[in-house]
C-alpha cells in the first residue's frame, strides 16, 4: 500500500465521500455473498496473504467474532490476544508495542479501555489501526447500524434517528456520523450522562442537525429509528446511580408508538430486557438487532479492505 497509512479511529476524521463509499462497499460485499457459506472467501480476496492482529482489553462477543469472520472472508488470517496475553501498557509502552506489532502483521484492531491509548498506538504504528471500541467512540458499530437501516428503509439521509439513554461512546459515534450521512439526530439523555460537548460542537461546525433534550418522548416523536444501549457498561462503577437516572429512558411499546409507524429499533447488544428495553420491543417486529449484529461483519470488511489500500467503489 502506497501513501499515508489508513487508520480507522473516528468517523469525524474521514470525509463524507469516503464514509459513503465504505457503506456502499459493505452492502455490495454482503449482496455478493448471498447464499454462500460463512467461511467462503470473497472472489477478489483483498486480504490474501495479510494478517490482522486483534487486541482485546475488554471482553467481546460481536467484535471478536465479526472481525475474525471479516478478515477470513477477505482471504486473510488473524491473531487474537487479550490484555492478559501481552505486555500492552504494562511491561512495555503502547508505542513500543505498536512498533513491534506493525513489523509482524498487516493491520491491528484494538478494543480498548482508553481512546487516548488507541490514538497513541496508531501514531506509532507502521500498519493500519482500527478502533474496535473505546471509551470515546465505536465507529464500526455505527457503520453496521447505518447499513442495516438502509437495507430496510433506503437512504438514511434526511431521516431522523433518536438516541435514548446514556450519552456514551456509541452516541458519540452517531454524533460523528450525522453530518456526513445527512440525518437528523435527536438525543435524549439525563443531565448526569449527557452527550460529549466537544463532539456536539464539532458536529455543529460540520453542519449536523442534532437536537438534545432530557425528554425521551420528545426525542422519539416521529423518529424513523429508535436506538438505545445498555445502561451499565464494563468498567462503570456507578450502577445504582445509572439505573436510577436512566430508568425514564427505557424503550417500551408506548415510547416506540411515538415514533414513525415504520420506525426501526436498534441496540448494539448485549441487551438487558426490562432495563433499557422491554422484551416486547427488542423481540418485536420493529427490531432489527440481529441484522445489525450480522452487519458488523460486512461493515468491517469494507473498513479492512480500505485500510489495505483498496479504493471503495463509488
Amino acid at each position: 500500500m502506497s501513501g499515508p497509512i489508513r487508520h480507522f479511529i473516528d468517523l469525524w476524521a474521514l470525509d463524507g465521500a469516503t464514509l459513503r463509499a465504505l457503506l456502499d462497499e459493505a452492502r455490495r460485499r454482503k449482496l455478493a455473498r448471498a447464499g454462500w457459506t460463512k467461511g467462503r472467501v470473497d472472489d477478489d480476496a483483498p486480504a490474501a496473504g495479510r494478517t490482522l492482529a486483534m487486541i482485546f482489553q475488554k471482553n467481546s462477543t460481536r467484535t471478536r467474532f465479526s472481525f475474525d469472520a471479516a478478515i477470513r472472508q477477505l482471504g486473510g488470517d488473524s491473531v487474537i490476544a487479550t490484555a492478559a496475553d501481552m505486555q500492552l501498557g504494562r511491561g512495555e509502552t503502547i508505542e513500543d508495542t505498536a512498533k513491534v506489532l506493525s513489523r509482524m502483521v498487516d493491520a491491528v484492531m484494538i478494543r480498548a479501555n482508553s481512546h487516548a491509548d488507541v490514538e497513541a498506538f496508531a501514531a506509532a504504528s507502521g500498519a493500519p489501526v482500527i478502533n474496535g471500541l473505546t471509551d470515546r467512540s465505536h465507529p464500526c458499530q455505527i457503520l453496521a447500524d447505518l447499513l442495516t437501516y438502509e437495507e430496510h428503509r433506503g437512504p438514511v439521509a434526511g431521516r431522523t434517528l433518536a438516541w435514548l439513554g446514556d450519552g456514551n461512546n456509541v452516541c458519540s459515534s452517531f454524533i460523528h456520523a450525522a453530518a456526513p450521512f445527512g440525518f437528523t439526530l435527536n438525543i435524549a439523555a439525563p443531565a448526569a450522562y449527557p452527550p460529549d460537548a466537544a463532539d456536539l460542537e464539532r458536529a455543529a461546525a460540520a453542519g449536523a442537525r442534532i437536537r438534545v433534550t432530557r425528554d425521551p418522548r420528545e426525542a422519539a416523536a416521529g423518529a424513523d429509528a429508535v436506538i438505545t444501549d445498555t445502561w451499565v457498561s464494563m468498567g462503570d462503577k456507578d450502577e445504582a446511580a445509572r439505573i436510577a437516572a436512566l430508568t425514564p429512558y427505557r424503550v417500551d411499546a408506548a415510547l416506540m408508538a411515538l415514533a414513525h409507524k415504520d420506525a426501526l429499533f436498534f441496540h448494539d447488544l448485549p441487551a438487558h430486557r426490562g432495563d433499557e428495553v422491554a422484551a416486547e420491543v427488542i423481540d418485536g417486529l420493529q427490531s432489527v438487532v440481529w441484522d445489525e449484529a450480522e452487519n458488523r461483519i460486512h461493515a468491517q470488511k469494507a473498513v479492512l479492505a480500505w485500510c489495505f489500500g483498496a479504493a471503495p467503489r463509488t
